[in-house]
């Protein structure tokens, strides 16, 4: 499945009708993490644009980079994001255990364990790992878009929903945690709530091709499916975007469960009406 792919569904609907994986901690957000560079192999293209085939050779050499050299922690933070990006999410969480081990304080190092942990299901300790590295005199708007990312799939809504706007407080009209808000509201089946800050998000200047995945999810889901794949096709190649629309269409298709959680926000008028920007 192409990278695009895992990112279109990383922040979309855990807990609500349809089996799909959220949480992309992606930016902790709708938003993976980009690999950095130094003592890593270089990437010939971000990994949010990579195949399925992309992902996996470059998983296989950032894994050969791991194996010579456990604790460093650029390394390991970076072979963890990709083993995420390929659903291998134990194995991401072994290799980040073994990293915080090696590398305690590191800040960054925390944060990523943290999002091992969030992503193999272990909701508590993700967010206590993730409070532990947080500065109370400098606190990391990132760290707390996770936080809040963290809570929606516990259900905390309402938690979460107030972590994104301290993270919102810190860093104004930031895409990404806009974003995250938006998709708790989809997990609570206010689909015109979400689309308002979805849209916000998209028409932000940083505002990258996942958050208008996400975007065009939410317009899917109130059967303005035209619309939907329109946005889902901006700024991708045809192939990414042909992926993408498929996998719309076979999320939207799933009827009962989609129906059940589009009827939540049905009022007259509402799959047709005005958007909010």
């Amino acid at each position: 499945m192409p990278a695009s792919l895992t990112t279109f569904t990383d922040r979309i609907l855990q807990g609500a009708a349809a089996s799909l994986i959220v949480l992309a901690l992606a930016g902790c957000s709708t938003t993976k993490d980009r690999m950095t560079t130094g003592s890593v192999p270089k990437l010939t293209k971000p990994v949010e644009e990579m195949d399925a085939t992309e992902l996996r050779s470059a998983t296989d050499r950032l894994g050969q980079a791991y194996e010579k050299n456990p604790r460093d922690p650029v390394t390991g933070v970076n072979y963890a994001n990709l083993l995420r990006m390929n659903g291998r999410d134990t194995q991401a969480l072994a290799v980040m255990q073994q990293v915080a081990i090696a590398n305690p304080g590191d800040r960054n190092v925390l944060a990523a364990y943290g999002k091992a942990q969030a992503a193999a299901g272990q909701f508590q300790q993700a967010l206590d790992t993730i409070g532990r590295a947080q500065t109370p005199d400098r606190p990391d708007w990132k760290l707390i878009s996770a936080q809040g990312a963290i809570l929606d799939q516990m259900g905390r809504a309402s938690d979460a929903r107030q972590r994104y706007r301290d993270a919102l407080d810190i860093q104004p009209n930031e895409p990404s945690i806009l974003s995250n808000l938006g998709m708790s509201y989809v997990l609570t089946g206010d689909l015109r709530t979400a689309e308002t800050y979805l849209r916000s998000a998209a028409g932000q200047p940083t505002a990258d091709s996942r958050v208008r995945q996400n975007l065009a999810l939410v317009v899917g889901l109130q059967g303005r499916f035209p619309e939907a794949e329109q946005i889902a096709r901006r700024e991708l190649s045809p192939q990414q975007a042909d992926a993408n629309v498929a996998y719309l269409r076979g999320m939207l298709s799933q009827q009962n469960s989609w129906q059940k959680l589009a009827a939540k926000d049905k009022t007259p008028g509402a799959a047709g009406g005005s958007n909010t920007n």
